[in-house]
């Protein structure tokens, strides 16, 4: 059989790079981006445009159902490593959007002021660029104007940063950049302006002829005498396709980025497209916890000191009451668990008690029918069938007060049956009296008597076998 392509130092290699891929997977942010409550088609729309900006360490598939509560989710969230929740929500009078840190919070709470979906953005450009390859790096996250205008700013400002996961600027691939989000803090106003951007490279410095032959684009150049016009001066090409280019966006490339003409230590430009979707955010509150918790920060409630000192105390006595509740539950758990053990204890103590007064009872019967206690060391093998045989006619004769028939026991028809006391006085009334072999009349007794026999003598008596038939005369 051949050898396998690999050699097993590549396949070692191989499996540690798949670990150390799987482990950088792990420790990089994840998210789940859902709706909470009664929302609209628009509003669900642009929960999949957030997700799509989230791409691809964001659940794409997520499906929250509305019998589902935000604790059902939290407890999906912590085997699967997501750190943060995106909810989006929708009231009366606005749509809200709050940003959740896992496990133990803060939340911050948006009021989403204006939107525009994907499709409206990409509708209104004359040219986009959107394709899947942009989808599967993150963002490159730009926040712009976050000063020291607060503690809110600045905790604002790390949560946003901690949804991606971190550059390395010296080992960076500039060919996984592909999007760029941008949120832009104007402490005027005090909202966030939220954009999503495609990043596109283009080198500099050559004709617009140059760039459309690079391109692959050939213009009509009939009118042309020789290409070098075209690769000169640029002639025939309208000034609509010149791209506005100039020091705010032309850079020396550390490295090659793929797109012909994008080579090291070379002049290139660096274009935004927008690719939505767009909101402007304004900060309502944050909070200490998951969805509840103390308010650290309002924009529109302010409270005193001794307001906030009595919310505190409040809070306290209603936390010292659960474990009150809490402790008093388990007391009483313990105790039913006690008095079912006991109950349990005294059931066993009753049963042993009944086999032991059941034995004593057996005593005087093997004793009526003259069984020593050595008959309990005996084997019930290494006994004769015959002794056995005795013993069964001779337990019938106690239990029914008559002598076997010869068909109940056939093994012993050989053998004299035993007789039981009172059985000549017996064989002298035969035929007169209720031991008679005559038929019965159509007067049959009922009710006891007739389940029972005369003088209820039971017709079962005996080891589960029937009362035996009368022999004819």
């Amino acid at each position: 059989m051949g050898r396998s392509g690999r050699s097993r130092h590549q396949k070692r290699a191989r499996a540690q790079a798949q670990l150390h891929n799987l482990e950088a997977y792990a420790a990089n942010p994840h998210s789940f981006v859902f709706t909470r409550g009664c929302a609209g088609q628009n509003l669900r729309q642009l929960t999949l445009d957030v997700r799509r900006v989230m791409e691809p360490l964001t659940a794409s598939r997520l499906q929250v159902r509305k019998k589902n509560s935000l604790k059902d989710c939290v407890a999906v969230a912590g085997p699967l490593g997501v750190t943060h929740f995106l909810i989006l929500s929708k009231t009366e009078t606005s749509v809200y959007f709050k940003l959740m840190r896992l496990p133990g919070g803060p939340t911050l709470t948006f009021q989403v002021k204006k939107y525009s979906l994907v499709r409206d953005v990409v509708s209104s450009l004359r040219r986009h660029r959107m394709h899947e390859q942009q989808f599967a790096h993150p963002p490159l996250l730009v926040l712009n104007s976050f000063g020291p205008h607060g503690m809110h700013v600045k905790l604002m400002a790390t949560m946003f940063q901690n949804l991606f996961p971190s550059i390395n600027v010296h080992k960076v691939n500039l060919n996984t950049i592909k999007r760029c989000l941008l949120i832009d803090y104007n402490p005027d106003s005090q909202e966030l302006d939220f954009r999503h951007y495609s990043i596109k490279v283009v080198p500099v410095g050559a004709s617009r002829g140059m760039k459309k032959l690079l391109q692959e684009k050939f213009p009509n150049m009939s009118r042309l005498q020789d290409i070098s016009e075209l690769l000169a001066t640029g002639a025939g090409l309208s000034e609509s396709e010149a791209e506005p280019d100039g020091d705010h966006n032309i850079t020396e490339l550390p490295q090659a980025i793929a797109g012909r003409g994008n080579m090291p230590a070379q002049q290139s430009a660096v274009r935004l497209t927008e690719i939505g979707p767009r909101m402007t955010l304004q900060l309502i509150k944050v909070q200490d916890g998951i969805g509840e918790g103390k308010v650290m920060f309002h924009s529109f409630v302010r409270k005193t000191e001794e307001e906030l000192q009595a919310i505190l105390e409040a809070k306290e006595k209603r936390l010292q009451l659960k474990a009150q509740r809490r402790a008093q539950q388990a007391q009483n758990v313990q105790r039913k668990q006690e008095q079912r053990e006991a109950h349990r204890e005294k059931s066993l103590e009753g049963m042993k008690k009944a086999q032991v007064g059941s034995s004593h009872e057996v005593t005087p019967r093997r004793a009526s029918l003259g069984l020593s206690e050595e008959f309990d060391d005996l084997d019930y093998d290494d006994l004769e069938e015959d002794d056995l045989e005795d013993d069964d006619i001779e337990y019938f004769c106690q239990a029914v007060g008559e002598a076997p028939s010869e068909d109940l026991f056939p093994e012993a028809k050989q053998k004299q049956p035993a007789k039981c006391p009172g059985w000549k006085m017996r064989e002298t009334d035969r035929g007169k009296g209720r031991f008679s072999d005559q038929k019965l009349t159509k007067d049959k007794p009922q009710g006891a008597q007739g389940r029972w026999g005369p003088k209820g003598v039971s017709w079962h008596r005996g080891r589960g076998r029937g009362r035996p038939r009368k022999r004819a005369a």
